[in-house]
C-alpha cells in the first residue's frame, strides 16, 4: 500500500484510509517502522570511553538559590583550599552576608542593570514614579518548581507586573556570577582569567523535574559558561549531593549534633542546640574574615563510623525548596551510591514569609496589601527585609517579643487607603499576640512568630516522616541537616524530637555554605558519585508482532500481510532504577520492512514505572534520532541490525542509533523543553 509506504520513508503521522484487504484498524501515533530484534539483549556497557578529562585550573561553583546566592571556588592545584566569594556590598542587618540575595534588576530597557543588594538598593532609592518603569524580580527560581509545562518561552513577572522570558533572567543572573568570579579570579591571578580554564558547577534541587535542569544548563549556555558543543565545562550538581559530599569532610569540631547521645567538644546536648549554635556562629563569624574553608584532605570522624552499605539521609533545606536524598556508603573511597530518589516538595523558609503576609492580610486586609506591593513596592521589600531578620531571631526558647518596623510610607498609606490608622487596625482584627508598639513597630510574642513557622515545619517533618516508613530507608545512621533554613533553632528542633530517637541529627556550622563547598568538591572530583536512580522510565516506540488476546485490538496494523502491535513503549530504563553515572544501556531494532531507508525512532519518557504504550497519559516524546540509510551500499543483511545507546550523565541524557552495517551513526540530546 503506498500511502503506508510513504509514510515510512518520510517517517511522518500518516493515518491510512484505504478500504483495501490491508487496510488497518490502528491509527498509529507516528509509526516508528522498527520492531526489537530478538531475544532483544540489554548490555551494559560499564567502560565505556571515558571522556578525556579536560584539564581546568579553577572549579567555580554557583549556588544560585531561591532567597540567597553565592560562589565559591578552588584551584585544582590546591584542592583543600575553597574560596567563598567577596564580601557583598550593602549587607543586611542581623543577616550574615556571605550570599547575596536573589534579586535582579533590568532597566526601562529590558537590559540587565544589577544584582543582589545592589539591586535591591538602587531599586530602593528610585522615585516611585520612576520605579514602576524599572524591572525588578526576587524569588524567581521558585518558577522552574511550579511550572508544569516549563519551556524556553516560559515568563517571569517583575514587580511592576511586566513580563520577560524566563530565561533572559537566569542567563543574565547566571553571567553576573560569571563576571564576578572571573574578575576576582583575575585580580587574584593578577593577569586576565580566561572562562576557558574554570570548570563551572550550579547546583539545582535534586526533586526537580527533567525539564528544570535542563532549563538551567540552557541557561547557562546562554550567559556563555560552556556551550553545547563543550558540556563538560559544566556539571548541574544536585543539592543535597553536594551537601552529602561536603558533610563526608566533616570534623567534630565541625559540626553540631542535636542528638542526645554524646555530648560534642565537651558541651551537654541541652546546651547544644542554644550555646553550641552561638559558639559556632562565633567561630564562624571570626575566620569570616578569610573567606577560606580548609578541607582537610581526610574523612570526617563521622563519617569513620560508618562502614560499607551503612546509610544516611541529608536534608537540604533552603529558601524555596526541601529536599530528600537517602545515601548509602561504598567503601573503601566511599563512594556515594543513592538509595531512593530525591523527595521533598516546596517547604522551604519562603514558606514562613508567606504565613506572614497571610497575616498582614488578616490584620490589614487582602485588598490594601495587594495595592502596597503593587504601588509602593520598594516600601514592601523593606517590609519583608525588616521580617527577615527578625524571623532570623526566632527560637523555641525565646520569651521576648519580637519587634518589627513598619515602614512609613506603610503607615502613611494605610491611613489615606482606609481613612482610620494602622493601630486600630490592629485593635480592631482581635489578633492574638500582635501588639502596636508606639515605636512604630508591629510587637510579635514568641508565639506568633513561631505559629509562622508551624505550617511549613510541620510539613518538612511529615515528609521525612513518609521517608523513614519506606523499606528502602531502614536502618539510617545519620541525618544531616543543610541549607540556608537548617540554620532556624525551630526547625533544628522539630527535627530533633521527632527523629533524634531514630538516627543521629547532625547540622555542620556553616550550614548556609555547606551545598556551596560540597559542590567545589564535586567538581573537582565529579566521579564522587557513582549510582543514582533515574527519576523517569526510558523507551522507544517499536512495533511488536501482534499478539491475539494480549495485545489490544485497536493496535493491530497490518503491514505487507504482517500483523503488528503498533505504538508499543519498549523500555530502556525504568523510574527509580539505578543508574551508574556515564553507563550506557543499548538495545538493538531492525526496520519492520526490509527495504526501509529512513530509520526513525522516537525516544519517550514516563514517570510511571509500568508502560505499555507511547499513548498511555503522562508519556512524553523527549527526543528524536533519524537515521538516513539511502545511498548505503545494496548488499546489507536482509536483518538489518539498527543499535540504540542511550548514556546517563549527570543531569543530561545522551541517544545515539548506529546501523551496524555501515557504522553510519547520529546523535540526539534528549530534550525536554522543545517537545
Amino acid at each position: 500500500d503506498s500511502a503506508i509506504e510513504r509514510g515510512d520513508l518520510r517517517g511522518e503521522r500518516i493515518e491510512v484510509i484505504s478500504t483495501s484487504a490491508y487496510s488497518s484498524p490502528a491509527k498509529s501515533l507516528g509509526d516508528p517502522g522498527i520492531t526489537p530484534l530478538s531475544p532483544s539483549h540489554i548490555v551494559k556497557d560499564s567502560d565505556a570511553e571515558d571522556a578525556v578529562e579536560q584539564l581546568f585550573l579553577v572549579v567555580v561553583a554557583i549556588d544560585f538559590g531561591t532567597t540567597s546566592s553565592g560562589y565559591a571556588y578552588s584551584f585544582t592545584k590546591e584542592p583543600e583550599c575553597i574560596h567563598v566569594m567577596r564580601r557583598w556590598e550593602g549587607g543586611d542587618p542581623g543577616v550574615s552576608n556571605q550570599k547575596t540575595p536573589t534579586t535582579i534588576l533590568l532597566t526601562p530597557e529590558r537590559k540587565f542593570h544589577s544584582f543582589g543588594y545592589a539591586a535591591r538598593d538602587f531599586y530602593h532609592d528610585l522615585d516611585p514614579s520612576e520605579s514602576k518603569h524599572w524591572l525588578y524580580f526576587e524569588k524567581f527560581k521558585m518558577k522552574l518548581h511550579t511550572t508544569s509545562n516549563l519551556t524556553m518561552e516560559t515568563d517571569l513577572t517583575a514587580a511592576n507586573g511586566k513580563k520577560v522570558k524566563a530565561l533572559e533572567i537566569f542567563a543574565y543572573a547566571l553571567q553576573f556570577f560569571k563576571e564576578q568570579a572571573l574578575k576576582e579570579l583575575s585580580d587574584q591571578a593578577g593577569s586576565d582569567f580566561e572562562n576557558t580554564e574554570v570548570r563551572w558547577v550550579i547546583t539545582v534541587p535534586a526533586i526537580w523535574k527533567q525539564p528544570a535542569k535542563q532549563f538551567m544548563r540552557q541557561a547557562a549556555y546562554k550567559a556563555g559558561m560552556a556551550s553545547p558543543e563543550n558540556p563538560e565545562q559544566l556539571i548541574i550538581a544536585l543539592e543535597p549531593e553536594a551537601a552529602s559530599i561536603y558533610c563526608r569532610k566533616l570534623r567534630l569540631h565541625q559540626m553540631i549534633e542535636l542528638s542526645s547521645r554524646a555530648p560534642v567538644n565537651g558541651y551537654s546536648p541541652s546546651d547544644t542546640i542554644g550555646t553550641g549554635f552561638t559558639q559556632a556562629k562565633e567561630h564562624v563569624r571570626r575566620n569570616r574574615q578569610s573567606r577560606t574553608f580548609l578541607v582537610e584532605n581526610v574523612i570526617g570522624e563521622i563519617w569513620s563510623e560508618l562502614e560499607e552499605g551503612d546509610r544516611y539521609i541529608v536534608v537540604d533545606s533552603g529558601g524555596g525548596t526541601v529536599d530528600m536524598t537517602v545515601h548509602q556508603i561504598r567503601l573503601p573511597e566511599g563512594h556515594l551510591k543513592e538509595l531512593y530518589k530525591a523527595t521533598g516538595g516546596p517547604y522551604g523558609s519562603l514558606g514562613v514569609d508567606y504565613e506572614f503576609e497571610k497575616l498582614l492580610c488578616k490584620i490589614f486586609g487582602e485588598d490594601f496589601i495587594e495595592q502596597f506591593k503593587i504601588k509602593r513596592p520598594a516600601a514592601w521589600v523593606d517590609l519583608m527585609i525588616a521580617f527577615e531578620s527578625r524571623k532570623r531571631a526566632a527560637a523555641p526558647d525565646r520569651t521576648n517579643p519580637l519587634n518589627i518596623t513598619l515602614p512609613f510610607s506603610f503607615i502613611d498609606y494605610y491611613k489615606k487607603f482606609r481613612g482610620h490608622s494602622v493601630e486600630h487596625a490592629l485593635r480592631k482584627s482581635n489578633v492574638d499576640f500582635v501588639k502596636w508598639s508606639s515605636q512604630g513597630m508591629l510587637r510579635m510574642s514568641p508565639d506568633a512568630m513561631n505559629a509562622l513557622f508551624k505550617p511549613t515545619i510541620d510539613q518538612i517533618v511529615q515528609h521525612l516522616s513518609d521517608v523513614f516508613d519506606k523499606p528502602e530507608v531502614t536502618n539510617v545512621k545519620f541525618l544531616f541537616l543543610v541549607g540556608g533554613f537548617a540554620e532556624s533553632p525551630l526547625l533544628q528542633q522539630a527535627v530533633q524530637s521527632a527523629f533524634g530517637s531514630r538516627c543521629r541529627v547532625i547540622i555542620p556550622q556553616d550550614v548556609g555554605l555547606t551545598i556551596l563547598k560540597g559542590a567545589v568538591l564535586f567538581g573537582l572530583d565529579p566521579a564522587v558519585i557513582k549510582v543514582r536512580r533515574s527519576p523517569l522510565t526510558y523507551g522507544v516506540g517499536v512495533l511488536n508482532r501482534f499478539v491475539e488476546g494480549k495485545h489490544p485490538p485497536e493496535k493491530l496494523l497490518i503491514k505487507d500481510g504482517t500483523r503488528w502491535c503498533t505504538d508499543v513503549f519498549d523500555k530502556f530504563i525504568s523510574a527509580d532504577q539505578s543508574v551508574a553515572l556515564g553507563e550506557t544501556v543499548t538495545r538493538s531494532y531492525t526496520p519492520a520492512k526490509p527495504s526501509q531507508l529512513v530509520i526513525v525512532i522516537n525516544i519517550y519518557s514516563s514517570e510511571q514505572d509500568n508502560v505499555s504504550f507511547i499513548t498511555e497519559s503522562g508519556v512524553k516524546k523527549c527526543g528524536t534520532l533519524r537515521l538516513d540509510l539511502t545511498g548505503t551500499d545494496a548488499s546489507v543483511p536482509n536483518r538489518r541490525e539498527i543499535k540504540t545507546l542511550m548514556q546517563f550523565g549527570d543531569t543530561e541524557i545522551k541517544a545515539m542509533a548506529i546501523d551496524v552495517a555501515t557504522s553510519k551513526s547520529v546523535k540526539v540530546g534528549i530534550d525536554f523543553l522543545n517537545y
